[in-house]
């Protein structure tokens, strides 16, 4: 298993204010699935990290793509191999 780091930045507050609750519920499915390392905001209120726990790119992009807030173009993400040292 690899990790993916997925940088979530806000595009739209008012839609990802709205999306929240569909937000946490779509972390908190995949976190019991063990596919969720680590997720928080960004102290500055930018955004947020999403470290995903997954067999390729592919998959994690996937399950990255299935967050409400990016699939409603609420956030934009950014996705990449972490190496967890």
């Amino acid at each position: 298993m690899k990790h993916y780091a997925a940088h979530l930045y806000i595009l739209d507050p008012i839609k990802r204010e709205e999306l929240h609750p569909q937000h946490l519920d779509h972390l908190n499915k995949f976190q019991e699935l063990g596919k969720i390392f680590a997720k928080g905001p960004f102290a500055d209120g930018s955004g947020g990290l999403v470290i995903y726990v997954a067999d390729s790119l592919e998959e994690a992009q996937a399950i990255a793509e299935k967050d409400p807030y990016v699939a409603e173009k609420a956030l934009r993400l950014e996705l990449h191999e972490w190496l967890l040292k």
